[in-house]
């Protein structure tokens, strides 16, 4: 059908992210590593799960905001061994300053900056993401209208916006850009967040499978894309 606007996904729609997630997770063990002087333990993400879940259990909601899930359970994890709850918190957000200076420390492929430069020129664009990269940094802001995360929203009272595939963030695009939800097409990799997200609030979806990293579908989107170049081929030929 015909659409109005165009949502894309971020982490590996617009740049592949695996690599750049095992890189960082590396670093994260090493920052740890030297900051308790301790090769005793392995920071690695075996050894944060258990305090994610007790972040969990004390605050459910925290599943959609992955910044202060990330806060909280490198909070909890620090206390467990013994370090004074004052003290655990600052080290806490030191570690969190640290992990989101690498989190957005990587080059967005020119492909993805072409694309979005030439889509921008025909289509409002707006990025819909789970995740905490910021698009700042990366250097592709300037593309889009408005950017979504999942999460609390501190402009808007502590309001919640909840990861996809719940329906928050792709209502609140169309009732920002003025459109009906089928009028805004989203782009992404995975089958359960973006595609029966988008589905399920009644917007197009375009999957994209060349990284192989997203959960499978489990419904039809529109169509499939095997590379992200064929989106422009399909709009602007």
């Amino acid at each position: 059908m015909p659409f109005k606007a165009i949502s894309f996904d971020l982490d590996d729609t617009l740049y592949s992210n695996h690599e750049i997630m095992y890189s960082i997770e590396q670093k994260m063990i090493h920052y740890f590593s030297d900051v308790l002087s301790t090769n005793s333990i392995v920071f690695d993400r075996y050894f944060w799960f258990e305090f994610r879940q007790k972040a969990l259990l004390l605050k459910p909601d925290l599943v959609h905001d992955v910044v202060l899930l990330r806060f909280e359970s490198y909070l909890l994890g620090l206390i467990a061994l013994n370090i004074q709850h004052d003290k655990a918190r600052v080290m806490a957000q030191e570690a969190l300053d640290y992990f989101i200076s690498l989190r957005s420390n990587f080059v967005v492929p020119k492909a993805s900056h072409d694309l979005l430069s030439t889509l921008s020129k025909k289509y409002p664009l707006i990025a819909i993401s789970n995740g905490n990269v910021d698009t700042e940094a990366l250097g592709i802001a300037q593309y889009f209208q408005t950017i979504y995360h999942a999460g609390y929203q501190e402009n808007s009272n502590n309001s919640l916006l909840r990861q996809k595939p719940e329906k928050d963030m792709f209502v609140l695009a169309c009732q920002q850009l003025n459109i009906l939800p089928q009028q805004l097409l989203h782009v992404g990799d995975c089958g359960n967040a973006d595609i029966n997200g988008a589905l399920n609030a009644g917007c197009q979806a375009a999957w994209l499978s060349c990284y192989s990293v997203g959960k499978p579908i489990t419904v039809l989107p529109h169509f499939e894309l095997n590379k992200l170049s064929e989106l422009e081929q399909l709009l602007c030929c």
